[in-house]
């Protein structure tokens, strides 16, 4: 299983990024696909995961009301689409997958991708 995250860059604050995680070797009908990111300095944290019935949980409060994740099983790849960005969210952000389906166990990892919000 594989999974490549793709879609960072420089955007400045309030602008808005949608990142892209594509899976194969696996289906995501009946897995959850979680994002994560790691800022300069600091541990990684998790962001949201969306579990197999395709229900959102948010790991972070600060991202509530901004980032949102969807799923085409037909491409097999995941979204993440970050609106307002603000400093804070500068970061790499990389996308993980759950068998399972239940955003608990995350059993693959993909490489990230960079994010930088800044004027």
């Amino acid at each position: 299983v594989q999974l490549q995250a793709s879609g960072g860059g420089l955007v400045q604050p309030g602008g808005s990024l949608r990142l892209s995680c594509a899976v194969s070797g696996a289906s995501l009908d009946s897995s959850a696909i979680g994002w994560f990111r790691q800022a300069p300095g600091k541990e990684r944290e998790g962001v949201l995961c969306a579990n197999r019935n395709d229900d959102t949980m948010y790991y972070i409060d600060s991202v509530k009301g901004r980032f949102t994740i969807s799923r085409d099983n037909a491409k097999n790849t995941v979204y993440l689409q970050m609106n307002n960005l603000k400093p804070e969210d500068t970061a790499v952000y990389s996308c993980a997958v759950d068998l399972g389906g239940l955003c608990e166990v995350y059993d693959y990892w993909g490489q990230g991708t960079l994010v930088t919000v800044s004027s």
